[in-house]
């Protein structure tokens, strides 16, 4: 079995500034369920206002890259 590490407030803060960055349109919805994870994991607000950058980085990447899919299949299927 494998042993469980337990991450530090500075390491979830760097773990979701690296996923912020590193986040594709493939990759966002696993990478913004881990990083809200991640957040539902610190214990204090001091904590959670570092990320809260990120977090709403993520969730307007996310809006945008299915917003632009949605327009794409409508424009793909009005050309007919």
């Amino acid at each position: 079995m494998a042993k469980l590490v337990m991450l530090t407030p500075e390491a979830k803060l760097g773990e979701i500034r690296r996923l912020y960055f590193k986040t594709t349109r493939k990759t966002i919805d696993a990478d913004l369920a881990k990083a809200l994870d991640l957040l539902k994991s610190m214990s204090t607000d001091d904590e959670r206002e570092r990320v809260a950058v990120y977090m709403d980085g993520l969730a307007q990447m996310r809006s945008d890259w299915k917003q632009g899919t949605k327009k794409a299949k409508g424009k793909s299927a009005g050309t007919l």
